[in-house]
C-alpha cells in the first residue's frame, strides 16, 4: 500500500487545533496529539457548562422570587399559580429582576396576582 501524506490539509488541521489550545499548559499547547485531546475535552466542558449555567440561573431566579414573594406574604408556588390565573406572562428572569431592582413594582404584580386567587 502506498504511503499517504497529509500535506497542506493535515498541516492546516494541526495548526487550527494548536491555535485553539493556545492558553494551555506544557505539552497540551505544543504537541498535536495532546493538544487535540485538550481541545476535545474543553469543547465537552463548554457544552456541558452552558447547560449547567442555564440551570444555575433558573435556581437563582426562583430563590430571588421566593424571597421577595415571602416579603409580600405569599410563597413562590402560590405566586406562580396566581400569576397563571391572572394571565400575567412574566418569566422568572423578569420577575427576579423586578424583585431585586424595583420591589414596589414586584409588590404591585403580587397584589394583582393575589386578587386573581
Amino acid at each position: 500500500m502506498p504511503r499517504a501524506k497529509g500535506g497542506v490539509v493535515l498541516r492546516r488541521r494541526h495548526n487550527k487545533v494548536l491555535k485553539f489550545t493556545k492558553g494551555q499548559r506544557m505539552s497540551r499547547r505544543l504537541l498535536w496529539r495532546r493538544a487535540n485531546e485538550a481541545m476535545l475535552k474543553s469543547m465537552f466542558y463548554a457544552t456541558r457548562d452552558r447547560r449547567n449555567r442555564k440551570r444555575d440561573l433558573r435556581r437563582l431566579w426562583i430563590a430571588r422570587i421566593n424571597a421577595a414573594a415571602r416579603l409580600n406574604g405569599i410563597t413562590y408556588s402560590r405566586l406562580t399559580h396566581a400569576l397563571r390565573l391572572a394571565d400575567i406572562e412574566l418569566d422568572r428572569k423578569i420577575l427576579a429582576d423586578l424583585a431585586v431592582r424595583d420591589p414596589q413594582a414586584f409588590a404591585r404584580v403580587v397584589e394583582v396576582a393575589k386578587a386573581a386567587l
